[in-house]
């Protein structure tokens, strides 16, 4: 019911910034958070930052690791929802997959993006 396309990854030097974009589409009443989640080379995945509006009021999630670097933000007329990567890291080089959760009556539905890469050069 809901389709989420990811952009904006890529090559960047440590130390830049570079910006994800993660664009929902379908059944998008049905979401009540939107998140990034990242998955390194031989490790699992792990949250990255997620976010939840209420009562008009966004709530952001970080991870310890990207707390304070990058911002979460969502765009809810476009239904787009952002990652502003500040300060990267070597060790921030992942994919990158945008998270939505759905929810219904008596349900709950994880979807998930295709991912993007991103690559920090030291």
């Amino acid at each position: 019911q809901v389709q989420l396309v990811e952009s904006g990854g890529g090559l960047v030097q440590a130390g830049g910034s570079l910006r994800l974009s993660c664009l929902a589409s379908g059944a998008t009443f049905s979401i009540a958070a939107m998140g990034w989640y990242r998955q390194a080379p031989g490790g699992g995945r792990e949250m990255v930052a997620t976010i939840r509006s209420s009562g008009g009021t966004n709530y952001a999630n970080y991870s310890d690791s990207v707390k304070d670097r990058f911002p979460i933000s969502r765009d809810n007329a476009k239904n787009t929802v952002y990652l502003q990567m500040n300060s990267l890291k070597p060790e921030d080089s992942a994919v990158y997959y945008c998270h939505a959760e759905g929810r219904g009556t008596f349900y709950t539905m994880d979807y998930w993006g295709k991912g993007t890469l991103v690559t920090v050069s030291p």
